[in-house]
This record gives C-alpha cells, structure tokens and sequence, in this order.
C-alpha cells in the first residue's frame, strides 16, 4: 500500500529553463577544461558527441533533479516565511 503524497506544484517553464541552463552551462565548461586537450585532436563532431555523452546523462539524471529539488525545499521555506509574515502582520505582531 502507497501513501498517498501532497502533489508538489511543477515550476514554470521559465524557471525549468533557467535550472536547466544552470545545470549545462557549468557542467559543459568544465567537461571542454577537463577534456578539451584530450579530444583537439578529434573532428569537431565527435569532439561534440563526447562532450554530450558526458553531459546530458550528467545534466538529466543528477544535476537538474538535484536543482529541482532544492528550487522545491526554497519555495517551500519562502512560503512559509511569506505565510508567517502574513498572519503575524494580521495578527498585530512585532512587525507594528
């Protein structure tokens, strides 16, 4: 038997996107630093296919599920911050 789990709300595209380029761009600018002079010799279409082969499965099985997750615990800390926030102004807090 599963429990059943709050559904988490999907980020926007938007923000799917900029995770994901935070998640590439790092990750193909160490991959050209590190393999770079191990692959000169190579023709520009395999030097491509092993820098890909390297960060895609990188990028999609760790990187971008590591940054969703930690973009989900954020929004999560924010909103309770922003709900805190919000009763205790309501309630006369120690914010007047």
């Amino acid at each position: 038997m599963t429990v059943p789990t709050a559904p988490t709300a999907t980020p926007s595209v938007h923000r799917r996107a900029l995770l994901t380029w935070l998640a590439v761009y790092p990750t193909i600018t160490v991959a050209f630093l590190l393999l770079g002079p191990a692959t000169a010799h190579l023709p520009l279409v395999l030097r491509t296919l092993v820098m890909t082969a390297i960060v895609v499965p990188a990028a999609v099985y760790v990187l971008v599920p590591a940054l969703l997750r930690a973009d989900r615990r954020t929004t999560a800390v924010l909103r309770a911050f922003a709900a805190g926030r919000r009763t205790s102004d309501r309630a006369g807090g120690p914010n007047r």
